[in-house]
């Protein structure tokens, strides 16, 4: 299996700030015991010491630290495969069970040390923490959440110490309005601000897909800043290739809560309960999406995020500002845009050509036999939409579609630049060299 891609390290890394456990040792921990889907729809786990390795470096060097480096063991056959794993589990299993107390389920360091007393296999072999991973990965054992003594979830309330360390994001369904097509329902995309409660940005839209969310996602990055992290749920968009590249772009942690639990993202989620009590229940304008956009915003900044908070004590906004100095906007820049892109890999052939969308483009540079990153809107179906081409994270410029006439005729030669003839001569040593009859 191909090593983990920097984003799948992004979403492994996100899942600690919801983990259980009182330390950060104790978090990394659960999280090791989580399985992760690839870019691919694979299932990956990793083990706990990967994952704070990860974590480390991530702090002390940020996003470039987790770029992949080839294995020196590449292509190397395994010495233990997971059929034969299994088959020894299953060996020892009722001896272990037999060692265990009634009803719980045997440890997987028992497990481990009967295979090797038993002769099964040898720590040369498989080793404990190389054991343990395949365990996990491959789910040869199930393991149980942890529980409260009432049988749920343990919950917390907790609140970030600094605005923009955690944006909270969601979707909600809201009222049918007019559209050229009849009546359709809209859906409500909103960011809120963890510390200050502060709706970073929300947004009405007749269709939850990937350019809706990418849409909204650029209005909160422009007003509000760039967050630390965003705590998502499992949504198809929320998952989608764009989110999770634009996170690792500007270095924000995408955190998704787990199934089924959306009360982890309580505050969004209050917030919608305001925007139902106090903004829906209203004499609105559904005469289009427009109107009703414009209605929402003024809700927004001249009510929700203007008026005290209960717990704050301050306005949302106020509280936001105490923080306005570790705030990072994006900095100014014409290809700020290109970071809300899908990307994707093509390689450039000797000829400088490259194939994308079933249409042939020219790279801006001359990167032969090279691995190019391209991005592109993925609503833009059209052959002269802008493609720009990145290589190792360096823009290169916008791709063109080949011209094979334009290429064939061959640049005329530069035209000689015409000499101006010299200068008759005048100056002062001419005239003295002249004779007195010609002076006269």
């Amino acid at each position: 299996m191909k090593n983990p891609t920097p984003y799948l390290k992004l979403r492994v890394l996100g899942a600690i700030e919801t983990a259980e456990g009182n330390s950060i040792i104790a978090r990394i921990r659960n999280v090791s015991q989580t399985a992760f889907t690839d870019e691919d729809g694979h299932p990956r786990s990793f083990t706990w010491r990967t994952i704070q390795t990860w974590h480390s470096r991530f702090k002390k060097h940020g996003v470039t630290s987790l770029e992949n480096t080839p294995r020196s063991d590449r292509g190397k056959p395994r010495k233990v495969t997971p059929e034969e794993l299994l088959e020894a589990i299953r060996a020892v299993a009722p001896s272990a069970h037999a060692k265990t107390k009634c009803g719980e389920p045997p440890r997987k360091a028992l497990l481990y040390r009967l295979c090797i007393e038993q002769g099964l296999f040898t720590r040369s072999q498989i080793a404990p923490n190389t054991f343990n991973r395949l365990v996990n990965e491959h789910g040869l054992l199930k393991n149980e959440n942890e529980c409260d003594e009432a049988g749920g979830r343990r919950r917390l309330a907790f609140a970030k110490p600094y605005a923009n360390d955690l944006w909270q994001a969601d979707t909600m369904f809201g009222p049918y309005i007019q559209t050229p097509n009849g009546p359709a329902q809209a859906r409500l995309i909103a960011f809120i601000d963890d510390a200050s409660r502060v709706c970073c940005h929300g947004e009405l839209f007749i269709n939850e897909n990937t350019d809706a969310l990418m849409s909204a996602f650029r209005s909160a990055f422009y007003k509000r800043g760039v967050p630390a992290s965003l705590l998502v749920d499992n949504g198809s968009i929320y998952t989608s290739k764009e989110i999770i590249q634009i996170c690792a772009r500007v270095g924000c942690l995408l955190v998704h809560a787990p199934l089924r639990d959306g009360a982890s993202k309580g505050k969004v989620e209050r917030f919608f309960r305001t925007v139902r009590d106090q903004f829906l229940c209203r004499e609105l304008d559904l005469a289009s999406l427009d109107a009703l956009n414009r209605q929402f915003n003024h809700w927004v900044e001249e009510q929700y995020n203007a008026q005290t908070h209960s717990i704050l004590g301050l306005s949302p906004l106020e509280r936001f500002a105490l923080d306005r100095n570790r705030i990072r906007f994006l900095p100014p820049n014409e290809t700020n845009d290109e970071l809300f892109y899908v990307e994707e890999d093509r390689h450039v052939r000797a000829d400088n050509t490259f194939f994308f969308r079933a249409a042939r483009y020219e790279a801006p540079r001359h990167l032969p036999d090279r691995k190019i990153q391209v991005r592109y809107r993925r609503s833009d179906k059209d052959p002269g939409a802008p493609v720009i081409v990145y290589y190792k994270n360096e823009r290169m410029g916008r791709a063109r579609l080949v011209n094979l006439g334009a290429n064939d005729r061959r640049p005329r030669p530069p035209a000689p630049v015409p000499v101006p003839p010299p200068a008759e001569a005048s100056s002062v040593s001419e005239r003295q060299l002249q004779t007195p009859e010609a002076a006269s």
